[in-house]
């Protein structure tokens, strides 16, 4: 796979930028989840006030906090100013902000302008008192104390005394404010009072302590009748604004990171589809035995696909998804409750070992599903090649049935796979689900007992789904890899495959006083993994201006000869020459470009007649394509085509007859104008009347050409100027027609088994 991942080369600065999108986007995310727990731990639970220090507090508030806290009295003081002294300008924006414009007319501290450290050690020495007091000054706690002070006061009282003076006695304990009941206190009950309240604070945890302290703030100013809703709606709305923009940015940086992934995949996909398709073009018959086109085909449309598929989701897994386990599991640890992190470690477990279990048990199926692809692609190819065979015979529902047992296997291992995959998300959902139940019952009993807040443990049921679903992303993956594994494995194998056929580093260049000489000496061949020579000592000459002509029986080795001239097969013995110059000496293309080659079975593209003819050179000139076709015989039918040379061929060249294809073919390698003419059987489609005129035309017009042709037919041969007669792989007999009737009795018995004697008698004069 790592190798497959090395063409991403042409993609670098779109993976940097994924990259960043990634850590943009993945940073965003883990932010929400601590505006959540601000909006409800700050914004609802604590009335909007982020801190334990007040920004102003009152004289009588103040008062209070140095009684609760003797020892640091001083210390606390020391951070406010009075409202009447002389302020900076952000203390007086404080002071209008929160007290109005007349501010001065108020007894008052303001807060000064402190440093973060000032501010935290300020903020140790005030949690507790202002805790404390705002706990006194709840409505149940003041009316105790009044309630204490009234029947102490009655308690002293004689018992003669009038109703009414009781009643106005209760009345002034009512109207008195807490700071006057408290100095109205005896000493021994107010630290009584005090002891109390430090056992309850101490009691609370310091997230607890501080939390409670910040709602206390609250009580403080409305003591000086700010709008305490306005600050608390200003904060909702502030972090809710904050959380959208976040959300924002994360949506841009997610929609970005998706676009380029399609993008850079697309492009991987383009880069292995040319490479597989650069190397298919290099293989010779050799390679293309041992990968069957089917095969071919496989991997360079599924194979690749699946790939493409994968490098879009994988930079969201290898950046995004640790990224963003990484952090929560990290976030969760500093800014929320510890108590609840063995749920993660649990919900973790759990979901690795259902990624392991589907990936041993998938793992196989998909190494046999790629394989099994590319044997419906060679039944399917095979049949619909053959159709008209198969008509013919009658033996549809042979091959339907040929075709569905295949088919049934690739339908049943999908059927398995997407099986073992359909149950991952419903397990990740019970086991996402069950993991929150827990976080549920176990926060709640930590808010129960004031060891957790509400907005944390809302965090770190977000935190812990961010966790999940990364796990989740990640073991999606883990089960498209196996599939991408095996089809990069299969894709490597082409590009890696070195053709048996190559060029040498130094190719040499062809000698231009032998132009169109070809030369067999002592050619010997043999298939690769076959025990027998297919051709042994093969020797003989084509010259240019001269016509050889190759003849034998079925399977003596004749299209094999040819196919070794523009090397589609190397020879494993003697050497083959080409304008004096080894064949394996210089480069295939140049070899090629002197060799017009017309294969036995004619080969059409889609497209036109003239895109046909021109097919090896595109600015062959319209006079040019026009005489090969006369030579070919082809003017004759392309005439009646509706809009001649114009005239559409469809793939493979269906829509013309078998003829027609045939001098289609040949039309195309004279067009190319080379120095040496192969026809491979390729006269066998026309009849004998077309097949004269053709060699007519061929000698009249290519006279400084070197021409071979194979033939079945004796009537294709008898005017060459050299025959080469074949049987088993041998050369049997060589010269013209009339010399070897009378010297090869192999070339008489396939002379005679085609014409009399008479007419061989007639045509040899």
């Amino acid at each position: 796979m790592l190798k497959i991942l090395k063409n991403l080369k042409k993609s670098f600065w779109s993976v940097i930028v994924i990259v960043i999108f990634l850590i943009v986007q993945s940073q965003t995310d883990l932010l929400l989840p601590e505006y959540t727990s601000k909006i409800v731990n700050t914004g609802i639970q604590s009335g909007g006030i982020e801190s334990p220090i007040p920004d102003v507090i009152s004289k009588e508030d103040m008062d209070l906090i140095q009684m609760f806290n003797q020892e640091d009295s001083e210390t606390i003081i020391q951070n406010y100013k009075k409202t009447t002294d002389t302020l900076t300008k952000q203390e007086q924006k404080t002071a209008e902000k929160l007290l109005g414009e007349n501010y001065k007319y108020q007894e008052a501290y303001i807060l000064k302008d402190l440093t973060q450290e000032q501010k935290e050690t300020l903020k140790d020495k005030i949690t507790t008192p202002i805790l404390e007091i705002s706990t006194i000054k709840s409505e149940e706690t003041s009316e105790k104390l009044k309630e204490q002070i009234i029947n102490q006061i009655l308690a002293n009282m004689p018992p003669e005394t009038p109703d009414q003076i009781k009643e106005a006695q209760k009345q002034e304990i009512q109207n008195k404010t807490l700071l006057e009941i408290i100095n109205s206190m005896p000493k021994e009950q107010l630290s009584k009072i005090i002891e109390e309240s430090n056992k309850q604070v101490q009691n609370l945890a310091d997230t607890m302590k501080e939390q409670a302290a910040t709602a206390g703030v609250k009580t403080i100013y409305k003591d000086l009748q700010i709008d305490t809703d306005k600050i608390q709606n200003n904060y909702i709305l502030k972090t809710g604004i904050q959380m959208l923009g976040i959300s924002l940015i994360s949506m841009i940086s997610a929609v970005t990171v998706m676009l380029l992934s399609a993008r850079v995949a697309a492009k991987l996909g383009k880069t292995l589809r040319e490479k597989v398709f650069k190397k298919v073009l290099q293989f010779s018959n050799k390679e293309f035995r041992e990968f069957s086109t089917a095969s071919l085909i496989t991997r360079s449309t599924n194979d690749i696909q699946q790939i493409q598929q994968l490098i879009t989701m994988l930079f969201r897994v290898v950046v995004y998804a640790p990224i963003m386990a990484i952090g929560g599991f990290t976030k969760v640890l500093i800014t929320t409750n510890n108590s609840l992190v063995w749920i993660i470690g649990v919900v973790i477990l759990a979901v690795s070992f259902l990624v392991i279990t589907l990936f041993i048990i998938v793992m196989p199926r998909f190494k046999k599903l790629q394989q099994i692809i590319d044997n419906i692609n060679g039944v399917s190819r095979e049949i619909l090649t053959g159709l008209p065979v198969i008509r013919a015979f009658n033996t549809e529902k042979k091959e339907e049935k040929r075709f569905d047992e295949t088919n049934q296997k690739l339908m049943k291992t999908n059927i398995f796979v997407n099986t073992a995959m359909s149950l991952m998300m419903p397990l990740m959902i019970l086991i996402m689900n069950t993991a929150m139940i827990l976080v549920i019952w176990y926060g709640g009993h930590g808010i129960e007992q004031g060891a957790l807040q509400v907005g944390d443990m809302m965090a770190f049921i977000q935190y812990m789904m961010q966790i999940v679903m990364s796990f989740l992303v990640i073991s999606m993956i883990s089960i498209m890899l196996p599939r991408a594994s095996v089809s990069a494995k299969r894709i490597n194998e082409v590009l890696e495959t070195t053709p048996s056929i190559k060029d040498k580093p130094e190719a040499r260049k062809f000698d231009g006083t032998k132009k169109g000489l070809v030369e067999f000496k002592n050619v010997s061949f043999r298939y690769p993994d076959a025990d027998t020579e297919i051709l042994e000592d093969i020797n003989f000459t084509a010259e240019p201006g001269k016509v050889t002509a190759i003849i034998g029986s079925t399977g003596s080795g004749k299209s094999t000869v040819v196919n070794l001239i523009p090397r589609f097969y190397d020879v494993t013995g003697g050497s083959l020459l080409v304008d004096g110059v080894n064949v394996k000496d210089v480069s295939q293309q140049d070899l090629r470009d002197k060799i017009g080659f017309v294969p036995q079975k004619g080969i059409l593209f889609s497209g036109t007649i003239e895109s046909n003819i021109k097919y090896a050179d595109k600015n062959i000139s319209d006079e040019q394509m026009k005489q090969a076709a006369e030579i070919a015989q082809a003017t004759e039918f392309i005439q009646t085509k509706e809009n001649k040379y114009q005239d559409p061929i469809s793939q493979r060249g269906t829509n013309v007859s078998g003829g027609q294809k045939q001098r289609l073919s040949i039309a195309r390698a004279i067009a190319k104008d080379p120095e040496i003419l192969v026809f491979d059987d390729s006269f066998s489609a026309l009849d004998f009347k077309t097949d004269k005129k053709l060699r007519e035309a061929l000698k009249q017009k290519t006279k400084n050409k070197t021409i071979i042709i194979v033939a079945q037919r004796i009537n294709t041969i008898l005017d060459a100027d050299q025959i080469i007669v074949l049987e088993e792989g041998k050369l049997v007999g060589k010269g013209t027609h009339k010399e070897l009737m009378q010297t090869s009795e192999v070339y008489r018995q396939i002379a005679l088994s085609q014409l009399s004697e008479k007419e061989l008698e007639e045509r040899g004069k």
